[in-house]
Order: C-alpha cells, then structure tokens, then sequence
C-alpha cells in the first residue's frame, strides 16, 4: 500500500509517498514559494507590510502550489499507485470564503474542465489575504478575550490567549472589515482549506490544528460557542464541523490530470506539530522530542487533557489520539549562532571543544535577543548568573545553552517525565547540545533524521484509513 503525505509549511509545499508495508519513503518532490511561484510576491511565505506585526499571504499561493507539486510528482512517479493521502498545513493560518466557495468546490468534480485550481478558485474568497502564524498585530484583540474569560480560556481551549492564534485573527478581521466578515461564508485553516481542495468538499477541522486557534473545548471536542459568539457574531455558522473521526472524504475527478485515482480515501488534514509528533512516531506517550531549529520547540503524546498551569504551553489534538503538548522558545539556533559569531569560534568549538574544556563550569545565560514566549521576556540581550565579560569562551558557551535546556526543562515539567527525548533540527549534531538535553531531562537522547516529518506524518495517517471502505 502506498500512502501520499502533503506538508504545507510557510515557505513550500511537500509531497511524500510513503510505502506502508515496509515504512519507508519512496519518493518526495516540493515547491518553494519564492522560487518556483515568485508571481505570487510571498519569497518568505508572506506579502511585504510596513507593519512588522502583520504576515499575510496569498491563499492563492498554495492553491498554485498545490497543482504544482501533484504535477511535479506526476512527472517523477506513477500516481496511480496511491491509495489515500493524509496531509497539514502551517498552524494558525486562516483563510475567508464567499459566495463563491461551494460554486469552486462543486467544479472539482468535473475533471474534463480545463482550468487550474488557481481559475476556479479565484472568485471564490471574500478576504484576498490570509493571516499566517507569523502574525502578531492583535494585542488589542488578546487583550479583550484576556479580561473576559481570564483563566477560563486556557482551561478550555488549552491555551491562552495568543497574537498568532486564528480566534483573535478572526476578531480583527471582524473588526476591521464587518463588510467583509459578514460576507464570509466558511472560514477554514490552511490544512482544512487544501483538503477541501482535495475532496471537492467542505472538510472538518482536526482538533490537532483547531487547538491552535482559541476556539475548541478540547475537553468536549467541539466549538466553545460561548467563546466564539464572543469572538465575532455567528463564528459558529462559519467555522467547518470538528472532525469526530468518522472519515467520508475523497479525492475529487480534478486530479485525474495528475494520475490520481478518484475516490480514494482522504485523511483530514492536520497541523504540522502534530503532523510531525506522528511523523516523529512520539504520538505515543513516553517519547518526547526536541525541534532545535529557528525557534526550540518541544512536543510529546499527553493520554489525559491537562493544561500548563503557568499558561506558557499549549494543547492540541494528537491525531493518533488523546492529546499533544507543545512548548516554542523563540530564541533557538538563531540565539546559538548570535553568540557563536559574539565569541568568534567554529561550529566544532562550539558543539564539542567547549563542553570538554569547561565541563565543571556551573554558570548559566539566557540570549534574550528576541521577545521570548516561553515565558514571556523583553529582548534584554545576554542575562547571565555570573561577570559575562570575565568568562572564557568555553564558558560562555556551556552557559548559553545550559540556560536554554534547563529553562525548556523548567517550562515542561508540567508535562511529565520521559525515558526517551528524540532531537531533530540542524543544531541535533552537536554533542554538547545532546549531553546537555540528557543530564538536564534524566533522559536517553537519540538524534531523529527525519527531515520531512510533518509530511510523513500526513502519509502515516492516511495509512490508517479503510482504503476499501
């Protein structure tokens, strides 16, 4: 059985056809924003703004995307061996749909149409951009959800109120342009709104990615109406069902052009953290793994709802099952590297030289160069337990990332303790940084290549369907 998995991340989009019965990857293609589709002006995932807070793309952008990475897998490979597709897209990312949008859908089915996806979904917005996670220019908005629900909203929805998160999206939007809100039909995330694409077909949201959005009970599994009604007027009757694990999708006659049978299973697309905590194979409990790239982040499988009780993590959907907690540090490998160029040494200094020249030194320093969410700090530069400016080299590098693992450490606590921590990212190579992870946490530390996680992870997904059915 082969499965395909499609990532859409900020900057690409993947696609990844994964053989289930010996769990390997057959074959991958992707389209990056900037080269393959400059038209689009989004080089970075995201139009250019004055503003700095505000990160809007071109939902048509990975609508075009999308046509083009089946075309490019088409070319490479015989589509027709696939027999379901599962995928993700970027979390917090929303996309606004009018009049137009069921007319759009409806034309997917009729495969001796002409048109690409881009044509006969053009009319069928009623916003012309999306706001992406990137997007923090609703403090106003966090602040109203803040002083009416308090502590209520993060025991609900399993996190607080966040910029970035697609409630508070939504309420600005509504705010801003009621004209336009109030000709919105459907609002979807960037992972509903492709697997709509797919399946000619309003699909639902997974509770994966619609805990990113301060909207869902994740206790109950359904919308917080209370919430929403406070967020926008009928939110509710614009919002897809939450999906409740009963699957009816397939894949529209569109794609018969790319070699894809019609009628096969579709999976409803997930967020890429969850996407990658299946991917990873950590959607069980008692793994944990450690993303360290532009931003830290840590993920693992949870079996029972519980938030963090200092509002710093969050909770979302495990698409296997039961839930996932998820903590981002801002300052990760870009906060590295600053102070590598700072002290002036090589990467074999920093990953492994220096842990053995100043193995007792106990110090510890935090590289606050951007706003930290984890937990919230000002961008203070280097704040360090001991006379920066008289510590070696060496020090100064166990120091930095001794602070970053313990302060992970500290804000994951609440989560519970694991046996095994898998790091995956760029700065997983580092030997200091492993050895570090595993005094800190107690823990074995294992390296995890799995360079397109979060697609594998749509494809495993699709996997599990009842391919027949």
């Amino acid at each position: 059985m082969l499965t395909l998995g499609i990532d859409s991340s900020t900057q690409s989009v993947k696609a990844l056809v994964y053989n289930v019965e010996d769990k390997s990857v057959v074959t991958a293609v992707s389209v990056n924003f900037g080269k393959d589709l400059p038209e689009f002006g989004c080089p970075d995932g995201f139009l250019p703004n004055e503003d700095p807070l505000v990160r809007q793309a071109d939902p048509l952008l990975w609508v075009a995307a999308l046509d083009k990475v089946l075309q490019k897998l088409a070319d490479s490979f015989d589509t027709s061996k696939i027999d379901a597709i599962g995928g993700d897209g970027q979390q917090h990312g929303s996309v606004y749909l009018g009049d137009g949008w069921s007319a759009a859908l409806a034309s997917l089915s009729d495969p001796s149409d002409g048109r690409t996806l881009v044509e006969r979904l053009d009319g069928a917005f009623s916003r012309s951009v999306a706001p992406i996670w990137m997007d923090s220019s609703t403090h106003a908005e966090v602040a109203a959800l803040d002083a009416r629900f308090c502590e209520a909203l993060r025991l609900r929805t399993g996190s607080p109120a966040i910029e970035r998160f697609t409630g508070p999206q939504i309420m600005k939007f509504a705010k801003d342009d009621p004209t336009a809100y109030a000709a919105t039909k459907r609002i979807h995330l960037v992972s509903s709104f492709l697997c709509s694409i797919l399946a000619g077909a309003d699909a639902p949201v997974d509770t994966g990615d619609g805990a990113g959005m301060n909207l869902l009970d994740l206790g109950k599994g359904e919308w917080d109406r209370e919430i929403c009604d406070f967020v926008a007027p009928r939110l509710v009757e614009k919002l897809p069902c939450v999906y409740d694990g009963s699957c009816g999708l397939r894949l529209a006659g569109y794609f018969a052009k790319y070699g894809l049978r019609p009628g096969i299973p579709i999976a409803p697309f997930t967020g890429d953290n969850p996407a990658s905590l299946v991917g990873t194979g950590a959607d069980k409990p008692g793994v944990a793994v450690i993303s360290l790239g532009t931003s830290d982040t840590f993920f693992a499988a949870m079996p029972n709802f519980r938030t963090d009780p200092d509002g710093c993590g969050h909770v979302f959907g495990n698409p296997s099952g039961g839930f996932m907690s998820l903590a981002c540090f801002k300052n990760g490998s870009l906060a590295r590297e600053k102070v590598r160029t700072m002290v002036g040494c090589d990467y074999r200094f920093f990953d492994e030289t220096a842990f053995e020249s100043a193995a007792g030194f106990k110090g510890r320093a935090f590289p606050y160069f951007e706003e930290e969410i984890t937990p919230k700090h000002e961008a203070t530069g280097i704040e360090a337990d001991f006379r920066w400016d008289a510590a070696s080299d060496a020090e100064k590098v166990v120091a930095i990332v001794r602070g970053q693992v313990l302060n992970m450490f500290e804000r994951t606590r609440w989560i519970g303790s694991f046996d095994t921590i898998c790091v995956t990212g760029g700065a997983s190579r580092s030997k200091g940084i492993r050895g570090t992870i595993a005094a800190v946490f107690g823990a074995k530390v294992e390296t995890l290549d799995v360079p397109d996680s979060a697609a594998l992870g749509g494809a495993i997904l699709a996997s599990r369907l009842k391919v027949g059915a």
